[in-house]
């Protein structure tokens, strides 16, 4: 199970079986859903993979999953975990559409890097995002990370690979981070 994290105003704890209907419908908004693995799936489909969740994900220790929490309330799903498709620990977040526009995106995210190179021991995260999610590409680039490369999608679309670096600092400090490039 992943260890709770807190941000000024987000709490990421593990999911427990009362979040499924909350899970259910962040994934199923299709203003989420439609930047989300491969896209919108069918209610059926979105509760099994709430249920492997508990299955696979924690039962395996395959990766860190959370439900994002605002108060008393889900407000959104995030991860980090490795991945082959871009060698290295790729994070994933969403937040219900009334969420965004606040600056937790932001916190969101740099909570999720600050454990990959904390936690994990990473020395560079990833995200990748659609092209045309000009809003997630804008976060992370705020935020220090850098486009290195395109990932040409069956369908003809377009996957944006964004990375993250942490550099060493002097011995004894616990180093920067930077996009690759900056």
């Amino acid at each position: 199970m992943p260890p709770e994290l807190r941000t000024s105003r987000l709490l990421l704890t593990p999911y427990t079986p009362a979040d499924e209907e909350d899970f259910v419908a962040l994934f199923q908004d299709e203003r989420v859903s439609r930047w989300m693995g491969d896209g919108p799936q069918s209610e059926a489909e979105d509760r099994a993979l709430f249920g492997r969740v508990f299955s696979k994900v924690y039962a395996q220790g395959l990766f860190d999953v959370w439900a994002v929490r605002r108060g008393s309330r889900v407000v959104g799903h995030a991860e980090i975990k490795r991945t082959d498709a871009v060698d290295g620990y790729e994070l994933v977040y969403a937040l219900v559409p009334d969420a965004h526009g606040r600056g937790l995106g932001t916190e969101l995210a740099e909570a999720l890097v600050g454990y990959g190179f904390r936690e994990l021991g990473a020395d560079t995260v990833h995200a990748t995002v659609a092209a045309q999610n000009t809003a997630s590409l804008a976060l992370l680039t705020r935020i220090g990370f850098a486009h290195v490369r395109d990932i040409a999608e069956d369908d003809g679309s377009t996957t944006r690979v964004l990375t993250r670096t942490r550099i060493a600092g002097p011995p004894g400090s616990a180093g920067t981070e930077h996009g690759v490039g900056t």
